[in-house]
Order: structure tokens, then sequence, then C-alpha cells
């Protein structure tokens, strides 16, 4: 079990969290990304939080650390996730999902948006986590890199399979077996997050773009190239395009592919490296492609004709927001009793239908063309074989990993 180390953080890490606090997938706001004017600010309580020294390490804690299990007893879930991330009715009171919960468990779900990015809540629940103590949460929706330093530190318990039947039958073999956590004994998958290029059709007049080289090397789209501010989507796209695994990479590996989009960024090529604000500089035709995160497209595509998609032939990268139950909590039987019924076909479809995010359950496709016939047949929602089979993952990296890595992508975008 890795101890809780209350270090400073390095400087090209806190400006790899700034940049996504500022523009990235932190800034989201899950359904309204188009909508958004401001991604979710760091508060400075946020940061120091996570930097910050005086806080306990891990010591006497171990991993899967459970109270005494108050589900039989108290028929509730405290459940937190991230804002705009799940169903909602016309009254935007109701979240009908969790009502059909409740009708058929006697369970009810005590839902908040309290995750506005992962950094700010890991500092909500870092000093409980680290002091052995409840959080007052039953289940947290952390993205995979924080979700695996969690794992790594034992602050959430191993899962039941006896109580997560339809998860364990259900879930899609892409989400099966992440590195930080194989087999998935600590973690469910909420959604998934696919990186993909977008391109406008108009912009492009007529140049061809299949691949990531096409957008670092072809003259006729010089200062029309835009590439995400997020480390693990930029470098793990052109890992790919240079035929090497984002799973197994090596520091030379990492360094060719900073060289490789450094030449680009040298000649011109790239016109700025952004978070999900690139959506407006696509859709007015200042990026004729771009490294582009799924999600966005699905609701640029309904809004524009002109914009498009596609999956290189060299592959796509994909992260995932993950369901943990924490350390102490007091419901853990009933937590393990809600992720199970999110992977039952049919209210995975209502999720998947008003989110529009990669949905990791099988068998949705036909609960889903009920709803919304066009989500079921959109790849972006429900990934056919084809692409599933180009789905990557970024591999885990190592604390020092992190701070050479991010100080080299941080001096590449000028960040």
């Amino acid at each position: 079990m890795e101890q809780y180390e209350p270090d400073r953080l390095s400087p090209a890490q806190v400006a790899a969290m700034r940049r996504s606090f500022r523009n990235g997938r932190a800034a989201m706001t899950r359904r309204s990304l188009l909508r958004a004017s401001a991604g979710g600010a760091l508060a400075v309580g946020g940061l120091g939080a996570l930097t910050g020294c005086g806080i306990p390490a891990a010591g006497d804690t171990k991993g899967g650390v459970s109270a005494e299990d108050h589900s039989e007893k108290e028929k509730v879930v405290n459940f937190s996730n991230w804002t705009e991330y799940i169903d909602v009715d016309d009254s935007e009171k109701h979240h009908p999902t969790l009502d059909q919960f409740r009708k058929r468990t006697g369970i009810s779900v005590k839902y908040t948006e309290d995750i506005n990015d992962n950094v700010e809540f890991f500092g909500k629940i870092k000093p409980q986590l680290a002091a052995g103590q409840d959080t007052g949460r039953d289940i947290i929706v952390l993205t995979d890199w924080l979700a695996a330093r969690l794992i790594r530190l034992g602050w959430v318990q191993k899962l039941d399979p006896s109580n997560l039947p339809h998860a364990y039958t259900n879930l899609s073999a892409q989400f099966r077996d992440p590195d930080w956590d194989p087999g998935r004994a600590y973690s469910y998958v909420w959604q998934g997050i696919s990186t993909v290029i977008a391109y406008n059709k108009k912009a492009l007049d007529g140049v061809e773009v299949k691949s990531v080289s096409d957008m670092l090397d072809n003259p006729k789209l010089k200062g029309r190239i835009g590439f995400l501010s997020e480390m693990r989507d930029s470098i793990g796209m052109t890992l790919l395009d240079m035929g090497k695994d984002p799973a197994n990479f090596s520091a030379d590996d990492y360094d060719a592919a900073v060289a490789r989009i450094q030449k680009a960024v040298d000649k011109g090529q790239i016109r700025r490296f952004t978070g999900n604000d690139y959506t407006s500089d696509l859709t007015s035709g200042d990026f004729a492609a771009c490294i582009a995160w799924a999600g966005d497209v699905v609701q640029l595509k309904a809004d524009s004709p002109e914009i498009d998609f596609l999956i290189p032939d060299s592959g796509y990268i994909t992260s995932t927001d993950n369901m943990l139950i924490p350390n102490k909590a007091r419901h853990k039987t009933n937590a393990e009793k809600l992720i199970d019924f999110y992977y039952e076909p049919q209210p995975a479809a209502e999720l998947a239908a008003y989110i529009n995010y990669v949905t990791p359950v099988d068998g949705v496709k036909a609960e889903l063309e009920k709803i919304d016939p066009d989500a079921a047949n959109n790849p972006l929602i429900i990934p056919d074989k084809a692409m599933a089979a180009k789905s990557h993952a970024f591999r885990s990296l190592s604390s020092k990993e992190e701070t050479e890595f991010e100080e080299k992508f941080a001096k590449l975008t000028g960040a």
C-alpha cells in the first residue's frame, strides 16, 4: 500500500492542474460543455489542500477499512458526483433513474453535485481519509488517475462481487482490466471519455485528414490545428500515431512524442493548445482539425453539419470516471446495489441518452433505441466492436514520472 506523502507538488504538477482547472476536462460541466463560459476555477483552498503539509500519513489506516455496515437499518446512499452528470426531468428537480432505484429497493439516494474537479474534491475528503474517518459519502466518482491514487493509498474499499451481478456481467470489455485496478476489484466505471480527432469540413476545404500525422505534417493546415492542454490526451494520441502503446511506453518514447509535437509547434502548424474551449475555434473554422473529446463532438455535430470526427487507424485514447466506496462508508451494501443498478441496460440507457458520454454497459443499445435511436447508433456513445478495439488507456505514472513528464509537456505548450 502506498503511504500518503504530504510533500508539496512540483511546479510542473501544479501548472498542469491549473491548466486543467482553467480549461481542461476539469472545467467541464458535463452536460452543458458548450454553454459554459467558464470552467470550475480552483479555489485557493483547493490547491492548498492538495499541496500543503500537515496532513498525517496513512499510518495506522489500512486499505478497505469499513465501519459497521448500516445498510439494513438505514435505507440510504450518500452519492457525490460531478455537476450535471446524471439524468434530470423537465422540472430539473428530480433524477428519474434515482427515483426508479428508490421505488424498486426502498433505498433513498442523497445525491450531491459537489465535485467540480478532481483535485479540489480530493482536498475536501483527504483529511478524513488520512485520519481513518468517515467522509459522509458512500459513493464518490473520480477520474481514473485519482481513483488509482486512492486505491494505492488504501483509502477505498474492496467491492463485494455478490452485490454486483449486473456490473460484473455487463461491464464492457474495454473497461474491464485497467492497470491501476485489475479486474475492477475497487471501482466500476460511471462513464467513459474518448479522445478523437474532430474536424470542420468547410474549413478543411477538401484537405484530407485521417491521422495525427496529417494534422502535424500537412502544410495546407499550417496554423489551423489544435492540440489539447491535457498531457495524457495529446501525448497519448501522438504515441499511438507513432506506433507506440500508451499503456506500455518508455521515457524515451515519451520524449520522442514530445519532440514530434515540438517540431509542429516550431513550424507554426499548431495554432494553440486548448482545453474544451476548442469548440469555438472548431465551429468558427479557426481550427480545421483538432484533438477533441467525444462528449463535445456529440453536441457539436447536433448543432453544426460541418463538424464531424474520425478515429485514426492507430487508435484513440479512452479515460474513465469511476465509482468508488471510500473507507468507513456507513452504507456499503446499499452503495454496491446502486452501482449494480446502473449496470442494468435500461437505467444505463436512460443515463446515456441524457448525458451523451461513452456508456460502459454492454446490452444498452436495444434499450437506448427506444429512447433515442440516434444516440443508440452513435459510436461516440456506444462504441461498436471496431471502435472499441481501437481504444487505448494511458498507463499509470509514478510520482517521479508525473513530475518529469508534466515539466516537459509544460515546456512544450508554453504553460
